[in-house]
């Protein structure tokens, strides 16, 4: 996991303005998980993440294909950046910086387990390992909660020059 002093290392503080965000083009259109009838084609993510958010979301189309994408909800985006302290703490959230992407959060909550989350059936399991695959992480498997959000690992970082 990474941690904030990671993070603040490498991206600097959040901020509200964004000022080191990117809005990169998604390879197929997602539904947003709080309206499913508005869709985005784009997210703002942090620009030192931004290849490979696209490279994994690529995967993902070219593992599942469109019409499995949609049957298996991984086109429901709950977020990408968004400048606020964790839940129920006073840490940052991943999502300040633009490092982390929730998705399907209504069939993955917060304080879903590998009994309870769908991301943690079988099916899914290569989503997951394609995050990996990119440098990311999944808390569901991880943490064994919070599956629907997946952030930048630590290894994956680049150092400053």
């Amino acid at each position: 996991m990474i941690s904030t002093t990671e993070l603040k290392k490498v991206y600097g503080a959040p901020n509200q303005e964004g000022s080191y965000l990117v809005t990169i083009k998604l390879p197929y259109p997602m539904r947003l998980a709080w309206d499913k009838r508005v869709t985005v084609n784009r997210m703002r993510c942090h620009v030192n993440v931004a290849d490979q958010l696209t490279n994994i979301f690529n995967d993902i189309l070219a593992h599942y294909g469109m019409e499995r994408i949609k049957e298996l909800g991984l086109d429901l985006f709950g977020g990408c950046f968004n400048y606020r302290q964790m839940r129920g703490g006073s840490d940052w959230s991943r999502h300040s910086w633009g490092v982390a992407v929730d998705l399907d959060p209504e069939n993955n909550p917060l304080r879903a387990n590998s009994s309870t989350a769908k991301f943690a059936r079988p099916e899914y399991q290569p989503m997951i390992d394609i995050f990996y695959k990119h440098g990311f992480e999944s808390l569901g498997r991880e943490k064994n909660y919070d599956w629907m959000h997946f952030q930048v690992k630590s290894q994956a970082i680049p150092t400053m020059a």
